[in-house]
């Protein structure tokens, strides 16, 4: 894989990642989460599309269509596994108690 194909992957994946992160909200740390995810996705998904032989999509060496799909796997399992609500209370006011009065 050369220079411009890799800086073109680095690319997609991180644009991938923080526009999943956009739509879906919350802090710094998911949006860590979710590019480290994106990533390994998409270059899984790359090495999957060339040993499986398929090249639909693909810009010189990089197999696009599979290492998209790649990482919109990944971050649709990340999602599913970090399901807490990131729209509503944080888990640390939910776990404060109140004392009584």
């Amino acid at each position: 894989m050369t220079l411009p194909t890799f800086l073109l992957a680095v690319a997609l994946s991180t644009l991938f990642g923080a526009a999943f992160h956009a739509w879906q909200g919350g802090d710094g740390r998911r949006l860590a989460m979710l590019l480290i995810a994106s990533w390994l996705g998409f270059a899984l998904g790359h090495v999957t599309g060339d040993v499986i032989g398929v090249h639909a999509l693909q810009v010189g060496a990089l197999n696009v269509l599979m290492a998209t799909l790649g990482s919109a796997l990944a971050l649709g399992l990340t999602r599913l596994l970090i399901h807490d609500d990131v729209r509503g209370e944080s888990r640390r006011a939910r776990n404060r108690t109140t004392p009584p009065e």
